[in-house]
């Protein structure tokens, strides 16, 4: 496991506290539209953190071509239809560009500084010089108004129950993925970043951000600098 990650429930649980059969069963939503209203039809993408493939395979419905990349075998295993690769993301390096990094699930706001650099390095190596990179960040009111909770239209409810300051800037997080039939929890750590913080690492890597995607910003797409 990673320093500060942990996870509950049936199934196997990944190095940052995932629960494998619980990302099977989460619902797409948005993240798809946004993708695909924001690069070129038919681009090669990039996914880096892509789980069992919840983004994955609505973009290849699109049109898309994947590569998909995750640290865990078992999220892999899930994957249809995609090039797969099994690595960390702040190690992976292909040998080869494409027109599209995405870098979601907030893993921008990994709470080991020299991760979230490792992670910017590895979509400033793999991003063309005329593409792009997509980045998810959390939204200003992530850690604020705990414990919430959000009962999903499928019939699922999502709890925040936590998120604790652990030390130079860096909250633990504790999530609760409650379903009719089975009970996850997630503990992981993650540190915010004001606007400001956001756009500076991203210069420090060597992008910077072409637009905001969505009104609220937690969709971004940065370009190399």
């Amino acid at each position: 496991m990673r320093e500060g990650h942990q996870g509950t429930g049936p199934g196997a649980i990944t190095p940052d506290g995932c629960a494998v059969e619980l990302y099977s069963r989460l619902p797409v939503r948005d993240e798809p539209d946004i993708i695909t209203a924001a690069v070129p039809a038919g681009a090669h993408i990039l996914e880096l953190g892509s789980g069992v493939g919840r983004m994955t395979h609505p973009l290849l419905e699109r049109g898309f071509t994947l590569t998909a990349v995750d640290e865990s075998a078992e999220m892999l295993d899930r994957v249809r239809g995609a090039r797969t690769v099994c690595s960390p993301i702040e190690d992976l390096d292909l040998g080869e560009t494409f027109d599209v990094v995405t870098l979601a699930s907030f893993l921008v706001h990994a709470g080991d500084e020299e991760v979230r650099r490792g992670l910017l390095r590895t979509c400033v190596r793999h991003v063309a010089a005329d593409g792009c990179v997509l980045i998810q960040r959390e939204g200003a009111d992530y850690h604020t108004g705990l414990p919430r909770e959000r009962v999903d239209p499928s019939g699922f409810t999502i709890r925040i129950l936590s998120s604790e300051p652990v030390g130079d800037g860096v909250q633990s997080v504790r999530a609760e993925y409650v379903f009719p039939d089975a009970t996850w929890t997630q503990t992981f750590r993650s540190r915010p970043l004001t606007e400001r913080q956001f756009e500076e690492a991203l210069a420090e890597a060597g992008l910077r951000v072409d637009r905001y995607l969505t009104e609220d910003g937690i969709w971004v797409r940065a370009v190399k600098r």
